[in-house]
């Protein structure tokens, strides 16, 4: 096995240059027992905003710390050794802000030796070793935790997770082995790949100790000292540590390798077979169950190698920082110092979709939401959803009382349209048509003050054809959503020839305070993320009309990565919006997108596809299979050939979009998708995975990226 202490971890020095380093300042703290803990407290010196990270410099200069205090402990001078963070903050896990630079896949394998080695130290001390999680603790940061004899946590902490799956990597400092050693493997699944894969789940203190991560919750104004009085305890032999989901000997005959058989056919369901982390995780997790820690350690380290080294995790860097970074300074926005304040919100119409909106916008502005419809019943029902929901959420605890009963009361629902007078912001959740959007804005323009915004959530209409009628189209902007609005992050934000900074300004400041993030995109039909899945979705329409069978055609699209084949993405916008969608798309670019007038008989059908009980596309209902009869041909394609013309489509129309200015940038289009379709980190969206497979180059003989986005095996 590897001997960590005989590696040269020289070549990772040049990494860390530019590091902020995360300083071990070590004190001793004498216990009431009469015994000396050595207490280490990570700090890079920076305030809560930049979080202590784990990179080169710091885990060599936390290896000496550690080196010397298990001299000391030999000599009897300490009886323990405890480790916890600067205020609010353990880590964040490593610094990857450099691995960029990494120049081969032995470097990167490095990395993770240099996790094992200093890391593995906190259980080879000859002292117990405790880490006191004082607040966020991510990735390195948990598996410091893991690899110390025990752990007490904040419980005003701000989250635990080991969310390296969610960036193409898996927890490669021992957290893989460590982790289903102490809290079970059906726990650990779920910690190491479904959290990650869910939205980057994270922990809250209680759930951390309910999972067994942790041996103790204490408060956060005592933390510490009733920490180190725990500590004492234990060395005392005055308080037993309990651990139950430890896995005995009958979960690592029987229930390990079904829980692994699940989790894989899981997987394999909801993600495809593409993504190379989750399965990497799960392979660790299954060997986790036998063997020795040192084996254990190797397996991590040839992974986290692996995985550094390719396209996937190079592609996922990119993406992560387009979220963290880009999304929350966005290109264009005008200055928010213009934006209009914001006291009242009007939503015109109560069905499904403002009954969403009013939800959002009460719970996070917390100003009055009024809505309304021509029919009272209609406003009745739409009111009542809403209140609904919000006592929902006081059932789960997500708000109290107080805070239900004032979100309650600031909803209010009328047919009288008089009462928009007040409303700042005003925006409409009415039918996909032109016309109507058109009538209720002019209807409502002549009420509301002459410094409200309208904005409307088309989909993929006209923003400045739908303020033609307006008196005052300056005012009305695109504020797109998507389904389902509470969940899904992005915001297009559509800006017309005529519209004023304010407008827009206030447009940015409203989104943000919803918690969303907003892409200024120029008013062209289908904007951005409708624009590309109409190209998918089309696609995959030509191939079926063209006589390729269904499951064929799903199958064509699996190398992509995407959350949801296209007909389980059709099936779940609505066959009668796709329609409309590709109609839009089609009169727009007749000579780029596909449509067919069969779609939209379709589109009539109760069902149009038959699924299986995980949510898979098995075959057409029997209705369907006849309103198709007769309007495809015999000319199927291969699935190679399918994949090829959406890649090869998606290429063409994003070098189009960019062309046309739609964005300013393909990080735009990237980060659209990712926020608001959920395309994967692992393709980076969608420009890298079209560069690294060729597309670009056959389209248009270059690349959206100069170098491409390559891992470095790429």
């Amino acid at each position: 096995m590897t001997n960590y202490d005989e590696i040269d971890f020289s070549p990772l020095d040049e990494l860390a240059g530019d590091e902020v380093v995360t300083h071990s300042h070590v004190r001793d703290v004498p216990l009431a027992s009469g015994r000396v803990l050595a207490l280490i407290t990570l700090d890079n010196g920076r305030d809560h905003t930049r979080p202590n990270t784990l990179g080169p410099a710091t885990l060599k200069e936390l290896g000496e710390k550690l080196a010397a205090l298990k001299t000391r402990a030999g000599a009897g001078e300490i009886q323990a050794v405890g480790i916890t963070g600067k205020p609010y903050i353990l880590a964040a896990g490593a610094d990857l802000s450099d691995i960029g630079r990494l120049d081969s896949r032995e470097t990167a394998r490095l990395i993770a030796q240099r996790g094992h080695q200093v890391l593995g130290m906190l259980d080879d001390l000859g002292v117990p070793s405790f880490t006191f999680i004082n607040g966020l603790a991510l990735g390195g940061g948990l598996e410091i935790a893991l690899n110390s004899t025990y752990r007490t946590l904040d419980t005003s902490a701000a989250a635990l997770a080991l969310p390296e799956v969610f960036l193409g990597l898996v927890p490669g400092w021992g957290g893989a082995y460590l982790l289903p050693n102490l809290i079970g493997i059906e726990n650990a699944l779920e910690v190491v790949i479904s959290n990650p894969l869910k939205q980057n789940r994270m922990l809250k203190p209680q759930a951390a100790f309910d999972l067994g991560i942790v041996d103790a919750l204490f408060p956060a104004a005592t933390y510490l000292e009733d920490s180190l009085r725990w500590a004492d305890g234990v060395l005392t032999g005055r308080i037993t540590v309990k651990r139950p989901h430890e896995p005995g000997k009958l979960e690592r005959l029987a229930k390990w390798p079904i829980a692994i058989k699940t989790a894989r056919t899981t997987l394999e369901t909801r993600i495809g077979t593409v993504p190379r982390a989750p399965y990497r995780a799960l392979d660790l997790l299954d060997r986790a169950k036998g063997g020795t820690r040192a084996e254990a350690f190797a397996r991590e380290d040839d992974a986290l190698a692996d995985l550094i080294a390719g396209d996937q995790f190079a592609a996922s860097m990119y993406a992560f920082d387009l979220v963290q970074k880009r999304a929350k300074r966005p290109v264009g926005a005008p200055d928010k110092a213009l934006a209009n304040k914001v006291t009242k919100v009007g939503i015109i119409g109560a069905g499904l979709m403002a009954s969403q909106f009013a939800l959002l916008f009460v719970r996070k502005l917390q100003v009055p939401v009024l809505i309304t419809d021509l029919d009272q019943g209609r406003v009745d029902k739409g009111v009542a959803s809403v209140r609904d929901e919000i006592a929902k959420l006081e059932g789960k605890g997500r708000i109290d009382g107080d805070t239900a009963n004032k979100l309650r009361a600031l909803v209010r629902g009328t047919t009288d349209t008089s009462e928009y007078a007040d409303c700042d912001f005003v925006i409409e959740a009415v039918f996909e048509e032109v016309g109507v959007k058109q009538k209720v804005f002019g209807d409502i323009e002549k009420i509301i003050a002459d410094d409200a915004i309208l904005a409307t959530n088309t989909s993929s209409l006209s923003v400045e054809q739908i303020g033609e009628a307006l008196e005052h189209p300056e005012r009305l902007v695109g504020f797109h959503f998507f389904n389902p609005v509470a969940v899904m992050p992005l915001i297009e934000i559509v800006k017309t020839p005529s519209v004023t900074d304010a407008a827009l300004s206030t447009a940015f400041v409203v989104a943000k305070s919803l918690g969303k993030n907003a892409v200024l995109t120029a008013d062209a039909p289908g904007f951005v993320v409708n624009r590309l899945l109409a190209k998918v979705m089309g696609e995959a329409a030509r191939a079926v009309y063209e006589g390729t069978p269904l499951l064929t055609v799903e199958r064509a699209f699996a190398p992509l990565g995407l959350p949801m084949t296209p007909f389980q993405l059709i099936d779940l916008v609505g066959w009668k919006v796709a329609a409309h969608v590709q109609d839009t798309m089609a009169t727009a670019f007749p000579d780029r997108f596909y449509a067919s007038a069969n779609f939209h008989e379709l589109a009539q059908l109760t069902e149009v596809v038959e699924k299986d009980k995980h949510g898979r596309v098995t075959g057409w209902t029997s209705p369907a299979a006849k309103v198709l009869k007769g309007a495809v041909t015999d000319t199927p394609a291969a699935e190679a050939e399918i994949l090829r013309r959406v890649q090869d489509g998606l290429a063409h129309e994003i070098r189009i979009m960019l062309d046309e200015g739609v964005v300013p940038e393909v990080e735009d289009i990237d980060l659209c998708l990712i926020l608001g379709a959920g395309w994967p980190f692992i393709d980076g969206g969608a420009s890298p995975y079209l560069d690294r497979e060729g597309a670009s180059e056959r389209v248009f003989g270059g690349t959206f990226h100069e170098p491409p986005i390559r891992g470095i095996a790429g």
